[in-house]
Protein backbone atom coordinates (compact mmCIF):
# COMPACT_ATOMS: atom_id res chain seq x y z
CA UNK A 1 0.00 0.00 0.00
CA UNK A 2 1.61 3.72 -1.02
CA UNK A 3 0.65 6.39 1.79
CA UNK A 4 0.58 9.59 0.51
CA UNK A 5 1.35 12.65 2.55
CA UNK A 6 -2.17 14.56 2.70
CA UNK A 7 -2.27 18.63 1.96
CA UNK A 8 -5.39 20.62 3.55
CA UNK A 9 -6.44 22.80 0.55
CA UNK A 10 -9.06 24.66 2.45
CA UNK A 11 -7.49 24.26 6.04
CA UNK A 12 -10.82 22.24 7.02
CA UNK A 13 -10.95 18.62 8.23
CA UNK A 14 -12.21 16.06 5.37
CA UNK A 15 -14.26 13.14 5.80
CA UNK A 16 -12.19 10.47 4.12
CA UNK A 17 -14.30 8.35 1.84
CA UNK A 18 -12.48 5.34 0.37
CA UNK A 19 -14.00 4.23 -3.19
CA UNK A 20 -10.92 1.55 -3.06
CA UNK A 21 -9.50 -0.36 -0.31
CA UNK A 22 -6.30 1.75 0.89
CA UNK A 23 -7.64 5.10 -1.68
CA UNK A 24 -8.94 8.12 -0.14
CA UNK A 25 -10.52 10.67 -1.83
CA UNK A 26 -11.16 14.56 -1.39
CA UNK A 27 -14.25 15.01 0.22
CA UNK A 28 -16.40 18.72 1.09
CA UNK A 29 -13.28 19.15 3.56
CA UNK A 30 -11.19 19.39 0.06
CA UNK A 31 -7.95 17.07 0.80
CA UNK A 32 -6.19 16.39 -1.78
CA UNK A 33 -3.04 13.66 -1.94
CA UNK A 34 -0.29 12.84 -4.40
CA UNK A 35 -2.54 10.49 -6.45
CA UNK A 36 -4.72 13.68 -7.29
CA UNK A 37 -2.12 15.86 -7.84
CA UNK A 38 -0.67 13.19 -10.46
CA UNK A 39 -4.45 12.92 -11.89
CA UNK A 40 -4.66 16.66 -12.11
CA UNK A 41 -1.22 16.88 -13.69
CA UNK A 42 -2.42 14.47 -16.45
CA UNK A 43 -5.49 16.91 -17.59
CA UNK A 44 -3.19 19.40 -17.30
CA UNK A 45 -1.32 18.13 -20.38
CA UNK A 46 -4.09 16.89 -22.07
CA UNK A 47 -8.08 17.56 -20.53
CA UNK A 48 -9.05 14.82 -23.12
CA UNK A 49 -7.62 12.14 -21.99
CA UNK A 50 -9.81 9.35 -20.56
CA UNK A 51 -10.11 7.97 -16.88
CA UNK A 52 -8.59 4.40 -18.04
CA UNK A 53 -5.41 6.51 -20.26
CA UNK A 54 -4.86 8.21 -16.82
CA UNK A 55 -5.03 5.43 -15.05
CA UNK A 56 -3.28 3.27 -17.34
CA UNK A 57 -0.29 5.68 -16.86
CA UNK A 58 -0.88 5.90 -12.78
CA UNK A 59 -1.04 2.40 -12.31
CA UNK A 60 -4.58 2.70 -10.98
CA UNK A 61 -7.66 1.55 -11.58
CA UNK A 62 -10.62 3.41 -13.95
CA UNK A 63 -13.19 3.49 -11.25
CA UNK A 64 -10.65 4.82 -9.10
CA UNK A 65 -9.31 7.71 -11.55
CA UNK A 66 -13.19 8.84 -12.04
CA UNK A 67 -14.15 8.67 -8.46
CA UNK A 68 -11.37 10.62 -7.69
CA UNK A 69 -11.97 13.28 -10.84
CA UNK A 70 -15.83 13.11 -9.14
CA UNK A 71 -14.49 14.53 -5.99
CA UNK A 72 -12.37 16.95 -7.27
CA UNK A 73 -15.27 18.48 -9.28
CA UNK A 74 -17.57 18.07 -5.89
CA UNK A 75 -14.77 19.86 -3.70
CA UNK A 76 -14.73 22.95 -6.13
CA UNK A 77 -10.74 22.09 -7.00
CA UNK A 78 -11.49 20.61 -10.47
CA UNK A 79 -13.74 23.38 -11.86
CA UNK A 80 -14.15 21.94 -15.82
CA UNK A 81 -11.94 21.11 -19.27
CA UNK A 82 -10.51 23.46 -21.15
CA UNK A 83 -9.06 23.84 -24.89
CA UNK A 84 -5.89 25.70 -25.40
CA UNK A 85 -6.86 28.07 -27.74
CA UNK A 86 -4.32 30.25 -30.25
CA UNK A 87 -6.27 33.56 -30.01
CA UNK A 88 -3.63 35.33 -32.35
CA UNK A 89 -4.63 32.81 -34.83
CA UNK A 90 -8.26 33.88 -34.26
CA UNK A 91 -7.49 37.45 -35.15
CA UNK A 92 -6.70 38.71 -31.68
CA UNK A 93 -3.50 40.21 -32.23
CA UNK A 94 -2.73 42.78 -28.79
CA UNK A 95 -3.02 41.16 -25.48
CA UNK A 96 -3.32 43.99 -23.60
CA UNK A 97 -2.29 44.51 -19.31
CA UNK A 98 -4.39 47.54 -18.12
CA UNK A 99 -3.72 49.08 -14.71
CA UNK A 100 -7.07 50.89 -12.99
CA UNK A 101 -7.07 53.00 -9.96
CA UNK A 102 -10.73 53.02 -8.28
CA UNK A 103 -11.99 55.78 -6.26
CA UNK A 104 -14.40 55.49 -3.55
CA UNK A 105 -13.98 51.90 -2.54
CA UNK A 106 -16.07 50.18 -4.77
CA UNK A 107 -13.40 47.43 -6.19
CA UNK A 108 -15.46 44.67 -5.87
CA UNK A 109 -18.61 45.96 -7.45
CA UNK A 110 -16.07 47.55 -10.65
CA UNK A 111 -14.13 43.94 -11.10
CA UNK A 112 -16.93 42.33 -11.70
CA UNK A 113 -18.09 44.54 -13.83
CA UNK A 114 -14.88 44.44 -15.63
CA UNK A 115 -15.10 40.81 -15.85
CA UNK A 116 -18.26 40.69 -17.78
CA UNK A 117 -16.71 42.26 -20.79
CA UNK A 118 -15.88 40.66 -24.45
CA UNK A 119 -12.37 40.47 -24.56
CA UNK A 120 -11.15 40.03 -20.55
CA UNK A 121 -8.88 37.21 -19.75
CA UNK A 122 -8.21 38.10 -16.51
CA UNK A 123 -8.99 40.94 -13.78
CA UNK A 124 -6.82 40.82 -11.05
CA UNK A 125 -7.38 42.63 -7.21
CA UNK A 126 -4.03 43.51 -6.09
CA UNK A 127 -1.21 45.50 -3.91
CA UNK A 128 0.80 48.76 -5.10
CA UNK A 129 -0.11 52.00 -6.69
CA UNK A 130 -2.90 50.62 -8.71
CA UNK A 131 -5.83 48.90 -7.67
CA UNK A 132 -6.98 46.12 -10.14
CA UNK A 133 -5.13 44.93 -13.20
CA UNK A 134 -7.00 43.16 -16.46
CA UNK A 135 -5.72 41.05 -18.91
CA UNK A 136 -7.42 41.52 -22.28
CA UNK A 137 -7.40 40.42 -25.55
CA UNK A 138 -8.03 43.30 -28.30
CA UNK A 139 -8.52 42.34 -32.61
CA UNK A 140 -6.76 45.35 -33.29
CA UNK A 141 -6.24 49.33 -31.82
CA UNK A 142 -9.82 50.51 -32.29
CA UNK A 143 -11.14 47.94 -30.48
CA UNK A 144 -8.38 48.49 -27.66
CA UNK A 145 -9.32 51.97 -27.89
CA UNK A 146 -13.16 51.01 -27.37
CA UNK A 147 -12.24 48.84 -24.32
CA UNK A 148 -9.86 51.63 -22.70
CA UNK A 149 -12.45 54.54 -23.10
CA UNK A 150 -14.90 51.88 -21.76
CA UNK A 151 -13.06 51.29 -18.95
CA UNK A 152 -12.80 55.17 -17.93
CA UNK A 153 -16.31 55.67 -18.35
CA UNK A 154 -16.97 53.36 -16.08
CA UNK A 155 -18.54 54.60 -12.46
CA UNK A 156 -15.56 55.03 -9.76
CA UNK A 157 -12.70 54.36 -12.59
CA UNK A 158 -10.15 56.84 -11.29
CA UNK A 159 -7.51 56.69 -14.02
CA UNK A 160 -6.32 53.36 -16.00
CA UNK A 161 -2.52 52.93 -17.54
CA UNK A 162 -2.65 50.12 -20.55
CA UNK A 163 0.48 48.43 -21.58
CA UNK A 164 0.72 46.79 -24.98
CA UNK A 165 1.82 43.38 -24.85
CA UNK A 166 5.02 43.06 -27.92
CA UNK A 167 5.93 39.50 -27.83
CA UNK A 168 4.54 37.19 -25.49
CA UNK A 169 7.18 34.85 -24.14
CA UNK A 170 4.89 32.62 -22.25
CA UNK A 171 1.15 32.82 -21.41
CA UNK A 172 0.26 29.55 -19.62
CA UNK A 173 -2.15 29.33 -16.32
CA UNK A 174 -1.84 25.74 -16.35
CA UNK A 175 1.00 25.54 -13.32
CA UNK A 176 1.66 21.91 -12.86
CA UNK A 177 0.54 21.18 -9.21
CA UNK A 178 2.84 19.43 -6.12
CA UNK A 179 1.42 17.34 -3.25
Amino acid sequence: MIRCKKIALSGQKSNIRSADPGSSLPSAGHLADALDFRILNLLLKNARSSAREIGIRLGTSTSTVISRMEALQRAGILKGFAAEIDYEKLGYGLTVVTEILVSKGKLLELEEEISKIHGVCAVYDVTGETDAIVISKCRNREELSRFTKGLLSMHFVERTNSHVVLTTVKEDFRLPVQA
